[in-house]
């Protein structure tokens, strides 16, 4: 038996990429998943795929940037299945440009989006894991927040400023809960398909064409973070291709 298999795990930004590789590799080593993003005929399609597999899945459309979508979401894996062991807060942005241009609405969509979600996932789950005496946080960054460059100020900002507040609820969690971040470099998403900027855009793509990994690259880390024994905690996996700098 799997240190994975019967594990309740929500998931939001599930309904691709790495949300998605993460959904399927734990339902394939047993976990019952609980998908949660924007887009409901594709989670609907995802479940019906790992219900296919032998698998269980439930799934409700989920915008992080609402507190009361993640309270919904975390109360469904209660509901189907008696338990949540993980939160894997996934869902996020990247609407890359420079300062110069004063994007302020993409600023605050990448806030809302990939801090403040995260944030509602904690008020979300944290009084449930204390409850159980047992749970897991997973906090999906990026190496954009371990070198910062040109383009992602922003987006390196409330990357970091999770990495810092994982750091802080992993001090305050206790002995009974667990707090791992995973920082993936490039990987192959539709993580640029959002970016308004072109000249932004195109250097992303064309990066991804050049040395981006898969998704599943990254389910694997967090896999191996969640199938852990209890008393292990994993703090941070950082997941790059080689070839980047």
């Amino acid at each position: 038996m799997s240190g994975i298999e019967g594990k309740v795990v929500v998931i939001t930004g599930a309904s691709s990429g790495i949300g998605e590789a993460t959904a399927l590799l734990l339902a394939e080593r047993g976990a019952k998943v609980v998908l949660g993003a924007r887009r409901s005929d594709r989670l609907e399609a995802l479940a019906s795929r790992i219900a296919d597999m032998g698998g269980e899945a439930a799934f409700a459309r989920t915008d992080v940037r609402q507190r009361k979508d993640l309270s919904e979401l975390v109360a469904l894996a209660g509901e189907r299945y008696g338990k949540l062991d993980a939160l894997v807060s996934n869902a996020g942005i990247g609407l890359i440009s420079p300062l110069g241009e004063l994007r302020v609405e993409d600023w605050e969509e990448m806030i809302d989006v990939n801090l403040k979600g995260v944030l509602y996932g904690i008020a979300a789950a944290l009084p449930v894991f204390r409850k159980q005496g047992f749970g897991h946080f997973v906090n999906t960054l990026s190496t954009a927040g371990l070198r910062i460059v040109p383009l992602q100020s922003v987006y390196a900002g409330t990357k970091n400023a999770v990495r810092a507040i994982s750091e802080g609820l992993r001090q305050e969690a206790g002995d009974k809960l667990r707090v791992t971040t995973v920082s993936p470099g490039f990987v192959h998403t539709d993580f640029a398909q959002s970016i308004s900027d072109p000249e932004a855009k195109n250097q992303i793509i064309e990066q991804m064409h050049k040395i981006a990994i898969p998704p599943d690259a990254i389910a694997r880390a967090i896999v191996f973070a969640i199938e852990q024994p209890a008393n292990i905690d994993v703090g941070e996996i950082v997941v790059r291709p080689t070839a980047q700098g």
